[in-house]
């Protein structure tokens, strides 16, 4: 779900900013930077600029309810990440007391104490 929530987002984002730059300023076309008066006569003087800004406005309220919708689906508890199972499991073992963790070794690699040998001086040989 959040895969395609996500590959839709994007799509409109895209078209979001096709739409923004594909739109005129007010006096900004090139006869009226050239002294012109009667630009745009086929569809009238702002006939394309509704299509343009009714596009618009669909495509940023698109924009925002795929970008509420994404940050609410991924920030729900639940979900399944790597780095908090690992984080869960390494916790579990690092709060086991050492008696415990002695007890779950098998008894070849438990070390045993060493015996108790009483030290004998060096005593110097004679000749």
């Amino acid at each position: 779900m959040i895969t395609l929530l996500t590959v839709f987002h994007v799509i409109v984002c895209i078209f979001l900013v096709l739409v923004v730059l594909l739109q005129q300023g007010k006096g900004a076309d090139w006869a009226g930077a050239f002294g012109g008066g009667g630009s745009q006569t086929t569809f009238g003087s702002r006939g394309t600029g509704t299509i343009l800004s009714r596009a618009t406005t669909a495509a940023a309220i698109l924009f925002m309810v795929t970008s509420l919708a994404l940050t609410i689906l991924i920030s729900q508890p639940g979900g399944s990440s790597v780095i908090r199972e690992g984080a869960k499991q390494q916790n579990q073992q690092q709060q086991q007391p050492p008696a415990q963790q002695n007890q779950q070794q098998p008894p070849a690699q438990q070390k045993a104490p060493a015996p108790a040998t009483p030290a004998t001086p060096a005593t110097p040989g004679k000749k």
